[in-house]
């Protein structure tokens, strides 16, 4: 048709004309359009009409071409960052073979995918796992955790993971009680892939690779803190909990403020080793203060069981058999009262059950109403103000370290409870 990739054309089929750059396709049946808001469209060639309206406008070649590579030269004068993958989308690119998002991995692909990071670190990448985050269970979270203990062990002075944004507070959850860090630990993802012009991946990143050559030896998670391309929040890995399907600023700490802040524009002034734009506004574990240490057994027996009125007794009756059962009850921690019997048999048969709430805020009492104290006598233990799902990571850690889970899960052990719960502002 006389036409190249970098080319900008107009498709016309049927009744829907399309503007954009021309990508190469995988198949030579049909044409892949970038079109000006970012997105890729795929056309059937022939039943369409093409005009090239502009030649070579976008090199395409040199932007994601197959066996393109860049090296990654070490600096004495920076510190160093391990990527570590676990999937998702915030390392994607464009595969203009495709026109489609790809997740290869390594550091070279990371810096093709965001190359503000140049000049922030060096940077180690390691894949752990190519999943889609809502396919994520426990044996990872322990692949997980010995990849960061031998980054760390190798010398990192942080890491920072790659992980899909559904469940990465329950991945937090599990590196805050599988590991004592004397560095940053930082999660980090992206909600909108990085073929939409409102991705998020690269500010997400590039307050990541700071907040990991920050101070604070924590577990966080680091995301969009708005709407707006401003700051990231960091987030305890304990306290965190995404609140929104699709929003850029869909985390939230619960219970509280964030550890602290990344602004955008300071991280972005200049690339260098020292950590920049990163402000913390609570107290934090320091950089070195805590030796390494790793503690990566999990009991998988647990299960998270939601009480909603009217529901079948036959919930809590498939927990028979397991090791560790979290409720999640209504209001202070409750739950039917012909529920108490099914409940204190599964505390007699052995299993550790701890009673949390729905409620976004406040913590579990049982000793106010008389259904809270008959689940007390049927020996449940009170989970104070964690996130239901923190429990369930915190149970599954507890059960296979510790000689008495029920009182660990009493015991803070990685900010997973506060002191006391009240109203904040931000």
């Amino acid at each position: 048709m006389g036409m190249n990739t970098g080319d900008r054309v107009r498709v016309d089929r049927d009744d829907t004309t399309h503007e954009g750059v021309l990508l190469p396709s995988a198949s030579p049946d049909h044409l892949v359009v970038k079109l000006e808001s970012g997105y890729n469209v795929g056309v059937d060639r022939d039943a369409a009409d093409v005009e090239v309206l502009e030649r070579d406008v976008y090199d395409v070649e040199s932007d994601g071409a197959e066996g393109a590579a860049s090296e990654v030269a070490f600096d004495d004068d920076l510190p160093t960052v391990a990527l570590i993958s676990t999937g998702g989308t915030i390392a994607s690119t464009v595969d203009y073979r495709t026109g489609a998002v790809t997740a290869q991995f390594d550091a070279e692909d990371v810096l093709r995918a965001v190359p503000d990071l140049a000049g922030r670190a060096n940077y180690r990448g390691r894949v752990v796992a190519n999943i889609l985050s809502e396919n994520m269970e426990p044996p990872i979270w322990q692949d997980l955790a010995e990849a960061v203990h031998e980054e760390v062990e190798a010398g990192a002075d942080g890491v920072v993971v790659m992980h899909g944004t559904d469940t990465m507070q329950y991945s937090a959850s599990a590196l805050s009680f599988m590991l004592d860090t004397p560095v940053p630990v930082v999660f980090t993802g992206s909600q909108r892939s990085a073929d939409r012009p409102s991705s998020d991946n690269v500010m997400n990143a590039v307050c990541s690779v700071e907040a990991a050559k920050s101070d604070a030896a924590e577990v966080m998670v680091c995301m969009h803190a708005s709407e707006s391309d401003d700051r990231c929040a960091l987030h305890r890995g304990t306290r965190v909990r995404k609140n929104h399907t699709s929003r850029r600023d869909a985390f939230e700490t619960v219970g509280g403020e964030p550890l602290g802040y990344v602004d955008y524009d300071a991280a972005s002034e200049d690339a260098t080793g020292d950590a920049r734009g990163v402000e913390y506004r609570g107290e934090y574990a320091e950089r070195g203060a805590t030796d390494l240490d790793i503690t990566p057994d999990l009991d998988a027996d647990v299960e998270l069981v939601k009480f909603t009125p009217g529901m079948d007794p036959g919930f809590f009756e498939v927990c028979e058999g397991k090791d560790g059962v979290v409720i999640e009850g209504t209001g202070l921690g409750h739950v039917h009262t012909d529920f108490i019997d099914t409940i204190e048999d599964l505390v007699d048969d052995g299993a550790t059950v701890v009673m949390t709430s729905q409620c976004l805020e406040g913590r579990v009492c049982d000793r106010v109403y008389d259904t809270g104290r008959d689940l007390l006598d049927a020996g449940v233990v009170e989970g104070e103000d964690m996130l239901p799902g923190t429990a369930k990571v915190k149970l599954l850690w507890a059960l296979a370290n510790t000689e008495n889970p029920a009182e660990t899960m009493r015991t803070p052990l990685a900010g997973e409870m506060t002191d006391r719960s009240t109203p904040w502002t931000a």
